[in-house]
């Protein structure tokens, strides 16, 4: 199935375009040679009938509906065992939260963050895993008192989240939770996460909902329609004709969300390459966990969180637009191919 997702997106998009380019170019030649088609006698119907072009077009749209059936017909049930991916109540007694957020010359914003989620209900244990900053980020984590993990060297944002998320498992913490050390998210959104994950076993956050959202944040524009479609392609791959899929997604760029501890050991594994530190899915690792966490069943639901403007330069989103594109079209192959 994964092998006829994949063909069936990758032509989806070729026929989206070859639509897309006769239309444009139809409608131009009409506006060129309108008059001279008067003229001649052959009318516009005449010009659609004797194209073939349109025919194989035409030819080709039917053949990817049928194909495209077939797979949803093939998704009629999936991932609905009972005992599985619907409603189960297992509430977690006596929680205990440890928080995980990579750092990258955060000075500052660290303070303000590691505070936080320190005064938040249940958290014991807050990590900063430090990917060899050159500021202050590291003096002032440790002073408001967060165990702070110094990489030796900077092997990227996702290493220093997996890294940090396997130190989290060696607490005595039965929820994890990951959010960013840029002071782009609340604290108290962990009050409505972590009641979910009574039912639940990974809740992630959403960043779509603009009345929650300060403005001049960095998911506007074409961050949020980019988020919303390659979420809708993650359905569309998880689709169930029973339920409309395993998961309603909107945002696949959101990284704050939190874990049920033995939903994160069923992952863990997995998050790097075998015999290796190299996380899977690279700058898109909270979308591969999400995915991951759907392939091995764990029951995860997406909710609104409050979304405020960075404090400082992004890392990320801030270094231009090509390099934006270029990594949501990294996000696009990791949907396609994982």
């Amino acid at each position: 199935m994964k092998i006829l997702y994949f063909i069936l997106s990758i032509s989806f998009g070729v026929l989206l375009l070859a639509n897309f380019v006769w239309i444009i170019s139809n409608i131009y030649m009409f506006l060129v040679n309108g008059i001279d088609s008067i003229v001649t006698g052959q009318t516009l119907i005449e010009n659609v009938y004797y194209s073939t072009f349109l025919r194989w077009l035409i030819l080709a749209d039917i053949t990817w509906l049928f194909i495209g059936l077939g797979y949803v017909l093939k998704r009629k049930s999936y991932k609905t065992d009972s005992n599985l991916h619907y409603l189960q109540n297992s509430p977690i007694k006596e929680r205990q939260i440890c928080v995980v957020m990579p750092a990258f010359n955060e000075e500052l914003s660290i303070k303000q963050v590691v505070e936080d989620f320190q005064k938040q209900n249940f958290v014991k244990h807050v990590i900063v895993v430090d990917n060899k900053s050159t500021d202050n980020t590291v003096k002032i984590a440790k002073e408001c008192g967060a165990k702070v993990i110094e990489k030796i060297e900077n092997k990227g944002y996702s290493h220093s989240l997996v890294l940090g998320l396997k130190e989290a498992l060696k607490t005595d913490a039965n929820i994890i939770t990951i959010t960013e050390s840029d002071g782009t998210f609340n604290g108290y959104d962990l009050d409505k996460m972590v009641p979910y994950l009574n039912n639940c076993d990974m809740v992630i956050g959403s960043r779509q909902n603009q009345v929650i959202s300060e403005k001049g944040n960095q998911n506007s524009g074409f961050f949020v329609w980019a988020n919303f479609l390659l979420a809708k392609l993650i359905q569309i791959k998880y689709l169930s004709l029973d339920h409309m899929g395993i998961i309603n997604l909107t945002d696949v760029g959101c990284i704050y969300r939190v874990f049920k501890r033995d939903a994160l050991e069923k992952i863990i594994a997995q998050l790097t390459y075998p015999g290796s530190d190299k996380p899977v899915g690279g700058v898109g690792i909270g979308l591969y966990i999400t995915m991951l966490g759907i392939e091995k069943d764990l029951k995860i639901i997406e909710i609104p969180v409050t979304f405020k403007r960075r404090i400082g330069k992004s890392k990320l989103t801030g270094i231009g637009k090509k390099k934006t594109i270029k990594i949501g079209l990294q996000f696009l192959w990791l949907i396609l191919t994982s």
